[in-house]
């Protein structure tokens, strides 16, 4: 009785698509993003506008890693909400300290701050 049961599953397992299609066709689409994305480097636009396409196009990619690399998409719920957890914490500490330490470097030089000290010049 066994074997009926046995090669009808072995059929269904035939049916449905095989994960390793599946990654090998994501591969594919990581690949297309990517050539997109240094194709856009050279592209004569707007800063902004490759800035936004670059952001919008890596954000897919990293979606698609996490979901299908990462075996989020067959994971449990609470796992997936666990990890974006962690990327949104991890997102706002780099923004934070982008802007800590960044904020010295954003200011314009003035011609006072590039003159070297009086105390300098003297001794030389």
């Amino acid at each position: 009785m066994s074997a009926p049961a046995a090669t009808h599953d072995a059929h269904a397992h035939h049916d449905e698509p095989s994960k390793f299609h599946l990654y090998i066709q994501i591969a594919m689409i990581l690949a297309v993003i990517t050539g997109v994305e240094v194709v856009l480097v050279y592209l004569p636009l707007a800063k902004w506008l490759v800035v936004t396409a670059l952001v919008t196009l890596s954000a897919v990619k990293f979606l698609f890693v996490i979901f299908y690399f990462m075996h989020l998409r067959w994971d449990k719920l609470f796992c997936t909400i666990l990890f974006f957890i962690g990327l949104v914490l991890g997102g706002f500490t780099l923004f934070a300290l982008l802007h800590l330490f960044g904020a010295e470097a954003s200011k314009p030089l003035s011609a006072a701050s590039i003159e070297a000290p009086a105390a300098i010049t003297a001794n030389a």
